[in-house]
């Protein structure tokens, strides 16, 4: 048998993986694609008309793409907006490639208490391309329904959630990513300077939690901890979220203290050991 040099091995390998100039794509799956990837770059999803606009394909044909994709659950459509947005079942399957399903089984039951102890939505995002993205969600009983579902992508600097996680970053990293984003005013209560968001994110390590006093949006605050794994490493952040009237200035300290604690019992599931200190630990400086 003959015996093919390194040099010819890879060359093989490589040419293993080219996909032969003649080989004919599929239209109709290129079309789902590019669909998809538009989505992606939604925050608040797409609607009908919206695609059609942007894609520039027919009305008719983006409509059997989106109900294909609805039907398989990897899109799911808000009947009040009429917007497409990411399924479960995509997002599942990116969790599913990364680990991430393993973290979200481990962290569902104390999204649940969080949920029961304090009567709102208990929400779980890890930090990805410098934007916090929702990972896991238990809806609370009642009340007002929080626009947030699976793969939401959030901004880092006016949700309890991103906040919870950038202000547990080493500050090397956090001048980075503050280097690399923007920080979009979404209303006037908004931390849209540098400056004022390092002062808030001292204070949120500080105390171990951060607050979102309607920054993202009008009428609805969140608090957020964070959660730590092996080594003191960084791995995301719970939060509660609930409107101006469920969460005050009376009982914001007692609820950020459950949302703590459950942090910290999610926390030691993971690995974390809280007498370990390391530099993810330190927070940010002003």
């Amino acid at each position: 048998m003959m015996m093919l040099s390194s040099g010819e091995q890879l060359s093989e390998v490589v040419n293993l993986g080219k996909i032969p100039a003649a080989t004919q794509s599929v239209p109709a799956l290129n079309k789902a694609l590019a669909i998809l990837e538009m989505l992606a770059g939604a925050r608040a999803g797409l609607s009908l008309p919206e695609i059609v606009k942007r894609s520039g394909l027919p009305k008719s044909s983006v409509h059997c793409i989106l109900v294909t994709l609805q039907r398989q659950d990897y899109l799911c459509r808000n009947e009040i907006t009429g917007r497409y947005m990411f399924g479960l079942k995509l997002f599942s399957l990116a969790n599913m490639s990364v680990g991430g399903l393993r973290l979200r089984e481990q962290a569902a039951p104390y999204l649940h208490s969080l949920m029961r102890q304090t009567q709102m939505t208990a929400h779980m995002a890890i930090l990805e391309q410098n934007e916090a993205i929702l990972i896991a969600k238990v809806e609370g009983p009642g009340g007002a329904r929080q626009a947030t579902w699976l793969g939401k992508r959030m901004e880092i600097h006016c949700t309890g959630l991103g906040k919870a996680i950038i202000a547990s970053l080493p500050e090397p990293r956090l001048s980075e990513l503050l280097r690399e984003r923007s920080l979009p005013r979404h209303n006037e209560n908004t931390i849209a300077s540098e400056k004022r968001l390092r002062v808030d994110l001292a204070a949120t390590a500080k105390r171990g939690y951060s607050i979102d006093d309607e920054e993202d949006e009008i009428g609805y605050r969140c608090i957020g901890a964070p959660v730590f794994t092996h080594g003191g490493e960084l791995v995301g952040a719970i939060s509660v979220a609930g409107t101006t009237i469920q969460i005050t200035s009376e009982n914001v300290h007692a609820l950020a203290q459950r949302v703590k604690n459950v942090a910290a019992s999610l926390s030691q599931v993971l690995g974390h050991d809280s007498r370990t200190l390391s530099a993810s630990a330190t927070g940010p400086t002003v």
